[in-house]
């Protein structure tokens, strides 16, 4: 099972490990109306799942914004935010922020997509949230792209993924 960093000390993870060329399992989670979006599996559209510990971080907060800017624009990728944070916190997050160009869901219900992805963090101060990832699923359900932020309290890299959701979106 895969491990990250949280200001240098190993955190361990649980769940199902997904790394590319896998079949992207199916999850339900919960957006800020409080209706729920299924994530993963075969979609019309190319998925981004920008996976992030909580919005009430800089870090997370930077991030959002950040693909909220740019990868919201890419032609044919439905990118979703996915959270622990309550969907109450997640909605008055966007509308503070102007966060309006991806969808941002929570996990909390049932912590069903950090165990289908291997990204729920097991022990430690930050036990029950999710790690910073990154996952690019194209229109068949596959796993195109995986990036997991090796230290938590760190931010991913943009350009990569972004250049990957491009590249999924124009096959």
């Amino acid at each position: 099972m895969a491990t990250v960093k949280l200001k240098g000390n190993e955190v361990k993870l649980s769940g199902n490990e997904i790394n590319v060329g896998d079949k992207a399992p199916e999850a339900t989670v919960v957006a800020t109306d409080l209706s729920e979006k299924k994530v993963g599996g075969a979609q019309e559209k190319v998925q981004m799942i920008v996976v992030v510990p909580s919005l009430d971080t800089p870090v997370c907060a930077t991030e959002t914004r950040k693909f909220n800017e740019s990868a919201a624009n890419i032609e044919g990728v439905d990118v979703t935010v996915v959270s622990m944070d309550l969907p109450f916190a997640s909605k008055r997050f966007c509308s503070t922020e102007g966060v309006e160009n991806l969808t941002v869901a929570s996990d909390f219900r049932n912590k069903e997509f950090g165990e289908k992805y291997g990204v729920l963090i097991e022990e430690g101060p930050l036990a029950g949230i999710l790690a910073r990832a990154i996952f690019i699923i194209g229109k068949d359900g596959t796993v195109v792209y995986k990036q997991l932020v090796p230290e938590i309290t760190e931010e991913p890299n943009y350009d990569e993924a972004i250049e990957a959701a491009k590249a999924a979106a124009n096959k």
